[in-house]
């Protein structure tokens, strides 16, 4: 069974390289057999990339920064100032009282309106030391009964000096509607010998201290009375006042 067993050769490839062998430390033997080496790998850098915050958000941040500390510096800057001119000039309200009252006219017209005209005298009262006042244009005195004007009228330009008191005298005149109500209403009213009038002041009036002139402020106030007749031409009694004053910058 031997003897039948063929061997067949095993072709040879002539042309075909030998495999260079590889020594011990992983490099290749080249045909001299000195090993020859591989390049070394080629490493990248990781580039790192460093967090900023951005340019704009940080300008306004900066800017909203520089504009509350100048206004907070602003503040303290007009803060000190006003107080320092309080103490200086110890500012006081001007005040007002009601001298008299007087009747010229009150009546219906021909349309039912009610006409009034009041002659009123009063008493401006300036407490200051060191300020002045000047009345400007556009003051007014008006009286009220109730929700309805009766009659207005303009106050004088003048100045007032330090601790001064000046009595104006003042023709108010005045026209309103539906005035056939308002007559019957104040004809009762009278019965009772008390009947309550509201004067209205609204007088725009400038500062002065020392030598400076400030800007225009109003001085805003009203006096409640109670008088014991409206009859025209007639003494009429002022049975009690009260009066209250603001300023509006």
């Amino acid at each position: 069974m031997a003897e039948n067993q063929r061997i067949h050769p095993v072709a040879v490839d002539v042309e075909a390289r030998p495999t260079t062998p590889l020594v011990p430390n992983g490099s290749s033997v080249s045909e001299k057999g000195s090993p020859a080496r591989r390049p070394p790998p080629i490493r990248r850098p990781i580039p790192v990339i460093h967090a900023k915050p951005p340019k704009s958000a940080s300008c306004c941040c900066k800017c909203v920064c520089w504009t509350i500390s100048l206004l907070l510096l602003l503040i303290i800057i007009v803060g000190a100032a006003a107080g320092i001119l309080y103490l200086i000039f110890r500012p006081k309200l001007p005040s007002y009282s009601v001298d008299s009252l007087k009747i010229s006219s009150l009546g219906l017209n021909s349309d039912m309106s009610l006409y009034a005209e009041f002659d009123v005298e009063i008493t401006a009262d300036n407490p200051n030391e060191k300020i002045g006042i000047y009345y400007e244009k556009g003051g007014r005195l008006s009286v009220w009964y109730a929700d309805a004007k009766l009659c207005d009228g303009s106050l004088p330009e003048f100045y007032q000096g330090h601790r001064n008191k000046t009595q104006l005298h003042l023709a108010l005149t005045g026209q309103t509607q539906y005035g056939s109500a308002l007559m019957t209403a104040l004809q009762e009213q009278q019965q009772t010998g008390l009947i309550p009038l509201d004067l209205k002041v609204d007088a725009p009036v400038a500062i002065k201290l020392g030598r400076l002139k400030l800007k225009k402020v109003r001085i805003l106030g009203h006096c409640l009375l109670v008088v014991d007749n409206l009859s025209a031409n007639n003494s009429i009694s002022i049975k009690a006042s009260n009066c209250s004053f603001g300023l509006e910058l």
